[in-house]
């Protein structure tokens, strides 16, 4: 190969406002091949569904790979040599609010203080890599009023940042896209960067210089801010000075712009923001993805789905009424119909070393069994994929009876690489058969 038509492997497509990494290419040469060939990183998806299902729809008979899926996991049967679906891991907390909050933190709300959540422990472990330490995307805007002591907004997210800062999910897919994909790398976007630099210095300077001053209260309070300004402080060096990345796409996707606004059709709204994670993973843009796919106090109308007339939120607390029940099982399946269709999506994308599927881990759940009455025993739980070979599908797994959803999270957590022997202090072991 004459090496005047060598390009850098760290080369990029660029388009209207956004940039893309080529996959390998000959004319990369051996350094392009090299890190082609490197092995596929992992990934973590954790995907939220609000307000439960009726049991007897969900649960599923048989253990193992000859189990029977029920009405509500039929969407799922194709994929079924790629699933884990748990039984008898129980939440803690009462209520929309403190349960929705517990989903990855397995700790409750306690005086607007929650935890770090498992995505985020593995987003400041292994975001360092990718220029997004992680992506939080979702559907409905945070709603108002309370419920107990907590505010119904605290159930706009499952992402805690630490015990006392909530990510809040991106609900609009085009600022989405804008945020992972724009340019970062020309002359105007650089500009942008040093002046931003230039603020971040000075608004570190005046905060540290006020943090010496002020009460202990106030110094907690001014800390968190720092970090998050810290947080900028990565994004911006990381426009200036991108990394060198270790892992490549083998093939490119289709990088489109969504249209401005929100759509008005769920279904499309959600899609959306499924493929935005997915192409996230695919071009290596964030290697840890949390996607709300309504709010945990979610009022979503589904009419349009055929036979149902009520919010999801009153018809969760069916009280066993058929045509209540009817609804809810149907907006559930609706659910994972959209589950199915990402994780046949990931399956699809070849990585050369297996498929975007096999090198992630995705956990699908609701923070409790049954709206009607806020059953938190029994979680509906599903893995997917094999987390770069750290984990294998087991069909239907019955853990021991009442397993912290904690343990859940630590056994996630060190199959990540991650050494850890305790989850916020709410775990009491791990998931041996997941192990």
């Amino acid at each position: 190969m004459n090496k005047r038509w060598q390009i850098s492997r760290r080369t990029f497509l660029k388009g209207v406002g956004a940039s893309l990494a080529l996959p390998y290419l000959d004319i990369m040469g051996s350094q392009g091949k090299a890190a082609a060939l490197a092995k596929p990183p992992k990934r973590l998806a954790c995907i939220f569904q609000p307000n439960g299902v009726f049991p007897e729809a969900w649960d599923v008979t048989g253990t193992g790979m000859d189990f029977q899926f029920s009405p509500i996991l039929e969407p799922l049967k194709n994929l079924r040599s790629e699933l884990s679906i748990l039984s008898n891991i129980d939440n803690i907390g009462r209520g929309h609010v403190q349960m929705t909050g517990s989903f990855l933190t397995g700790t409750t709300i306690n005086g607007r203080k929650n935890a770090i959540s498992l995505d985020q422990i593995v987003a400041n472990a292994i975001g360092n890599e990718t220029p997004f330490p992680s992506i939080t995307l979702g559907t409905e805007p945070p709603r108002q009023g309370s419920a107990g002591n907590e505010p119904i907004s605290f159930a706009n997210t499952v992402s805690w940042s630490s015990e006392t800062t909530r990510i809040s999910p991106e609900i609009n897919p085009r600022v989405a896209f804008d945020r992972m994909f724009r340019d970062k790398s020309g002359p105007k976007a650089l500009r942008q960067a040093q002046q931003r630099r230039s603020v971040v210095d000075l608004v570190l300077e005046d905060a540290k210089s006020l943090q010496r001053k002020a009460s202990s209260q106030d110094h907690s309070k001014i800390g968190e801010y720092l970090d998050s300004v810290r947080s900028l402080e990565v994004q911006i060096e990381k426009t200036l000075n991108p990394p060198e990345r270790s892992w490549k796409p083998l093939s490119p996707p289709d990088l489109q712009r969504p249209d401005a606004g929100i759509p008005e059709d769920r279904q499309e709204h959600l899609k959306l923001m499924i493929d935005l994670m997915v192409l996230a993973f695919w071009t290596d843009t964030t290697r840890v993805g949390t996607l709300m796919t309504a709010h945990g106090f979610s009022r979503q109308n589904f009419s349009f789905l055929d036979g149902v007339t009520s919010d999801h939120h009153g018809m969760s607390h069916h009280k066993f009424q058929d045509q209540a029940v009817d609804e809810y099982t149907r907006v559930s399946r609706w659910y994972i119909e959209q589950l199915a269709y990402m994780l046949d999506r990931m399956k699809s994308i070849n990585e050369g070393n297996g498929s975007l599927l096999d090198n992630s881990t995705v956990l699908y759940g609701s923070s409790m069994k049954d709206g009607n009455g806020h059953k938190k025993e029994n979680l509906p739980i599903v893995l997917a994929g094999r987390g770069g070979g750290s984990l294998k599908p087991l069909g239907h797994l019955v853990c021991k009876e009442h397993t912290p959803l904690a343990n859940l999270h630590l056994t996630l957590l060190q199959k990540q690489g991650i050494e850890i022997d305790n989850f916020n202090n709410a775990s009491t072991g791990t998931i041996g058969e997941l192990i």
